[in-house]
């Protein structure tokens, strides 16, 4: 999570927003007409039953295709995992949906009016995509919950900032997200002393925070302990549902764990998708990554 971006760029989407109300006025049945509100904050339409759309997204880098006509979806609540050998443009597919990296061509949409081509990275963290790295970022001189209150989904001007009081709300808001991520009883500990595995989901519970409805985590479980991973699956299934996830993990017990539906993705593009069990039976599959 990156809360720096996200304060660069809340002021200038409410501007945005603001902008394409006035341009556009009328009937909004199709989809160039919805961008009136497809900028503002907590609006997804989801009503076509999926939240992420990318279809025939390519991009290269100085010849070699990253990405090579990758088409996938994410329904609405799910917890998808992404799997495949190193190379395979998993890394790059969350640059292109977090607007790190602009594919040279394809589609890709948060719901069905937000183009995400059409938007910077902080403007797509704010549209409610939290997007979590293998290595934890945290403040580690704060205590969990300054770590937590700092994330907090508020106005960040400096004003606002320097008289910001909790309310009661924000207050039942902040211990639910402490229960979830098992931090309530390291609440008032210094992130820098926490575990590895403690860090990782205090960058989650930083994410949640945030409010977001789709969740992009790269590698959660590395370095973890086994113990710690075990909590963690069952934290990613307490949030299956209430947000949209995906998760990319090379730790095969872990995704048995917890995936219903797992994509492999290889040179770029969907190899094989469905259940982990048929996923792991197909002979393409086993070639290039799970090995013999």
């Amino acid at each position: 999570m990156t809360p720096d971006q996200m304060e660069a760029g809340a002021e200038r989407l409410e501007a945005l927003a603001v902008r394409r109300a006035a341009q556009q006025q009328g009937d909004s049945g199709g989809r160039s007409a919805s961008y009136a509100r497809a900028a503002v904050p907590g609006e997804v339409d989801v009503t076509h039953g999926r939240i992420l759309y990318l279809e025939d997204v390519h991009v290269s880098f100085d010849g070699f295709k990253a990405i090579n006509g990758l088409s996938l979806d994410i329904a609405p609540g799910e917890l998808r995992c992404i799997i495949g050998p190193n190379g395979a443009g998993k890394t790059t597919m969350m640059d292109i949906i977090t607007g790190k990296t602009r594919p040279d061509r394809g589609t890709v949409f948060f719901g069905s009016t937000i183009d995400l081509l059409r938007h910077n990275e902080p403007e797509i963290a704010q549209l409610g995509i939290g997007r979590k790295f293998q290595k934890p970022t945290v403040f580690e001189n704060l205590t969990v919950f300054e770590n937590l209150e700092l994330a907090l989904k508020t106005h960040k001007g400096v004003r606002h900032s320097m008289f910001f009081r909790l309310d009661s709300a924000q207050k039942d808001r902040l211990a639910e997200v402490l229960h979830t991520i098992h931090l309530a009883d390291a609440v008032r500990r210094m992130a820098g002393v926490l575990s590895h595995g403690q860090k990782q989901w205090l960058e989650i519970g930083m994410l949640l925070m945030q409010e977001p409805k789709l969740l992009l985590l790269d590698e959660p479980v590395a370095g973890m302990t086994d113990e710690e991973t075990v909590r963690t699956a069952e934290l990613f299934l307490r949030l299956k549902g209430q947000h949209s996830l995906m998760v990319v993990e090379h730790d095969m017990s872990f995704i048995a764990a917890i995936s219903e539906k797992v994509t492999v993705l290889c040179d770029g593009a969907v190899l094989a998708e469905g259940p982990l069990a048929q996923v792991q039976a197909d002979e393409r599959v086993v070639e290039v990554y799970l090995g013999r």
